[in-house]
């Protein structure tokens, strides 16, 4: 496996936590891959939005568990509380890419941190250039 920058922190949104942790997901090799074996960081709140997605989206609350206790291990002091004054850009952000306030969000702490923000969101986040691929930061 070979990683965009190693020993750079990568910022993966829900989606990369949620396809790391779902065999069954199309991107399941290449997420798991980075969660287990990068530098990651997470916000706060992708805590909530993976255990929605699995516990409600793939009816799979144990599993949603397990992701959740394996995101917040792995991050460990990388797991960004949005303050205020990320809180404060997201608007920005919202705005100017006709974002939703939790995809601007990941967007907003990728740049304070200059870290590489990696989704699994085509239309929204990689079309625009405001993240990559997780066969991207695998295999650049």
């Amino acid at each position: 496996m070979k990683i965009v920058n190693p020993t750079d922190l990568l910022l993966l949104d829900a989606s990369v936590w949620v396809a790391a942790g779902i065999p069954a997901n199309p991107a399941h090799g290449s997420a798991a891959a980075l969660a287990r074996g990068a530098r990651v960081a997470a916000l706060d709140l992708t805590v909530y939005e993976v255990v929605n997605a699995v516990a409600r989206q793939y009816r799979q609350p144990e599993q949603a568990q397990r992701i959740a206790r394996a995101l917040l291990r792995t991050c460990g002091d990388d797991l960004i509380r949005v303050d205020r004054a990320l809180g404060e850009e997201i608007a920005e952000v919202v705005s100017e890419h006709r974002l939703t306030a939790y995809d601007a969000a990941y967007v907003v702490a990728a740049r304070r941190n200059s870290w590489q923000l990696v989704s699994l969101d085509l239309r929204d986040l990689v079309s625009k250039g405001l993240a990559i691929t997780p066969d991207a930061a695998l295999y650049p």
